[in-house]
């Protein structure tokens, strides 16, 4: 089964990646970028691949967020002038195993892994809106057959459409780049980052005259800022000297001075980004310019199996600097530069654009025809999809309810204990060192990878000890922790929903809830007629939410009370684990709905144009009336908080779950 290392990218995903597999009918593995929940969702952080749980934008991850692999809160211009101490080198843990030495145990592991793993049946989603025959197709293992571009706050679909740079007479001269050499960049980086005991640089000034030396003091500056230059006579040679300003703490910041009055304080632009995760894209940004991550801002997350195209702002960075990354960095473009006051913010978006195109389909004309009109005119049910729930053999959704239930042990079980089904090595070695000495030092030396959810609860354990759990597990970025409880909410709601159509149908009836403004009400006998099936919400599970006046109500208290959870008293102990509620759309019908069946021979040509092939000027492909293969191409738009993979899984009637390809020996394709 070599062929199912294709499905790589799903243990690394971050809420939303996607993946090859060859749909057949009655099976789907599908993964994608979903849009971003505001609230929930919107948050999520990226993880080193250690654990089970969820990922952000569509693909839940098969590991929790690494705190410190996600940029924080972006930063306030006043924020960013004062706290951006950089860690030292003791604090910054580095991982025992290379990317690739990771991806190959994942690929050894992964087919045993599965079978293990969840079906849709196991997180409630059991129901269709849709009446017509379902067929097979492709999604490939080419990422590019899978684009998501970012619906911004105006409305309008992100591109990336400009790569020039806003005139600014403010800049420094484009020499800034390359006048210094790759030993003097090097000297100033050590400087910069407090890796070596120098207290300065000094570079000799070759050609002495007052533009060299002015574009010498320019390039230090603003290529690695913290530092202040002078200039200084040593021996009949002029020096340009590099010194700390002000110790650690003005390492990355923003200078004051350097910065126009005029101009806004952020440079948004478009990032173009191939199978890259926005986090893992954000770090990378950072790195080239020498800067902190949390100066980044951004709407949504997108994953990394896929093209994305999203808004991104920065504190204090020319787009003269940033387009000059284009030089530097493979599958990125940024582009579309503005200065702006404000930064952008979390859920801020409307959605997403999603391009999609599954191959080799089976389907004829006129079932596609049936499929998509069925999609564009009624939608599909909004189901959490299977990446929310985790890929291994302990789903998030359980380790959420002992949380909610205070079991403090459960929950460090759960986390920790030996598991069904393959995982990486190192990760099976900690967890037989655990189940053997109940150590959690001895258990965290047999992870080389620390950041990942595991390493954080034994150091935690470590630091508080057995007795102090909840401590311990606080050591787990909120985000991540709160990701658990999520998964739960997540679970009651796909099975709410379901015995909801299966008992009501779809249409509205007495006793639904329907939102007026961010209030919800109850749908009355004589008032159901005024409303669709589309307006219709079901309420996460918390205190703040009502329930349906009709027999769902019940079924939500006897599903709570079986879980010894008590439906009137969502209010925990620990405030973070109170859970509030929310209500969610129950079918959601995407927008700007369109698609074409193709005919093409090659399987690896690409089937559109994507915002690089048009900057570049490359005519669309071309395609015969007759082929060897059909492919359909989708395009529509959902609003945050949905799932991709389930309107896929509508239109070709699919289990998505991967545990359900692996049982039913399915072909999968690259």
């Amino acid at each position: 089964m070599s062929s199912l290392t294709c499905f790589l990218g799903y243990l690394k995903m971050e809420m939303t990646e996607m993946t090859s597999v060859s749909l057949k009918r009655g099976s789907v593995a599908i993964e994608d970028n979903d849009s971003v929940a505001p609230a929930e969702e919107a948050k999520r952080q990226k993880v080193s691949g250690c654990c089970p749980t969820t990922g952000q934008d569509g693909i839940e991850n098969s590991s929790l967020p690494s705190s410190e692999k996600v940029p924080g809160p972006p930063e306030t211009a006043e924020q960013g002038e004062k706290n951006s101490e950089v860690p030292s080198e003791e604090e910054e843990e580095e991982d025992g195993l290379s990317e690739e030495e990771e991806e190959e145990e994942e690929a050894e592991s992964f087919a045993d892994m599965m079978k293990h793993g969840l079906t849709e049946l196991d997180v409630g989603i059991t129901k269709f809106v849709s009446s017509h025959q379902g067929f097979s197709g492709i999604l490939k293992e080419r990422y590019s057959d899978f684009v998501v571009h970012e619906i911004g706050r105006d409305g309008r679909i992100s591109h990336l459409s400009d790569l020039s740079v806003p005139v600014d007479e403010e800049d420094p001269s484009e020499d800034v780049f390359t006048v210094l050499t790759a030993e003097e960049k090097q000297r100033l980086e050590e400087l910069q980052l407090f890796k070596n005991k120098e207290t300065s640089v000094a570079i000799e000034v070759i050609e002495d005259t007052k533009e060299k030396r002015t574009i010498i003091h320019q390039a230090i500056k603003s290529l690695f800022p913290g530092l202040e230059t002078k200039t200084e006579d040593r021996e009949g040679k002029k020096y340009i000297v590099a010194y700390h300003a002000a110790g650690k703490k003005a390492l990355a910041n923003p200078r004051k001075h350097s910065w126009p009055k005029s101009r806004g304080s952020y440079c948004h632009f478009v990032l173009y980004k191939e199978n890259k995760d926005t986090m893992d894209a954000i770090n990378l940004l950072s790195k080239y310019l020498r800067v902190k991550p949390n100066i980044f801002s951004y709407m949504g997350t997108k994953d990394k199996r896929a093209i994305t195209v999203q808004e991104i702002a920065v504190l204090k960075i020319t787009a003269q600097r940033l387009a000059h990354l284009n030089k530097c960095l493979m599958n990125f473009k940024l582009g579309n530069f503005s200065y702006q006051k404000n930064p952008l913010k979390l859920g801020e978006l409307q959605g997403n654009h999603f391009t999609v195109v599954l191959r080799n389909i089976t389907g004829t004309d006129n079932q596609v025809e049936q499929a998509m009109n069925s999609l564009k005119e009624i939608g599909f049910i909004n189901y959490y999809g299977m990446q929310r729930f985790g890929t291994t053999a302990v789903p998030t959704y359980q380790v959420g309810r002992a949380i909610l239930q205070n079991s403090w042990a459960e929950v460090m079980d759960l986390i920790l204990k030996p598991r069904s089904g393959a995982e990486k090595g190192y990760l099976v070695k900690c967890r037989e060192e655990w189940a053997k000495t109940k150590d959690p030092a001895a258990a965290l030396r047999k992870l080389p990878v620390k950041r990942c959810v595991e390493g954080q609860l034994l150091r935690g354990l470590s630091k508080y000890g057995m007795k102090n759990i909840v401590s311990a597990f606080g050591i787990i970025p909120r985000n991540n922790r709160l990701m658990y409880i999520h998964s739960y909410q997540s679970y009651v709601w796909n099975n709410m929903v379901s015995k909801r159509i299966d008992e009501y149908g779809l249409k509205p009836v007495p006793g639904d809830l329907v939102l007026k403004g961010a209030t919800a009400t109850f749908i009355e006998e004589d008032d159901v007629n005024n409303y669709s099936i589309h307006d219709v919400v079901m309420p996460l599970p918390g205190f703040d939410v009502i329930y349906p006046k009709h027999k769902i109500s019940e079924a939500y208290r006897e599903m709570l009370t079986a879980d010894n959870l008590d439906i009137d008293n969502m209010r925990h102990k620990i405030r973070d684990y109170s859970l509030s509620g929310a209500y969610r759309k129950i079918i959601i019908r995407p927008q700007n709905v369109s698609w074409e069946v193709v005919a093409y021979d090659d399987p690896k040509i690409p089937l559109f144009n994507t915002d690089v092939d048009n900057l570049e000027g490359r005519p669309p492909p071309v395609f015969a009336s007759e082929g060897k293969y059909r492919a359909l191409k989708m395009d529509f738009s959902l609003p945050p908080s949905t799932y991709a993979t389930m309107a896929i899984r509508e239109v070709l009637k699919m289990d998505t779950s991967i545990k359900n390809q692996t049982q039913l020996n399915t072909t999968w394709l690259r």
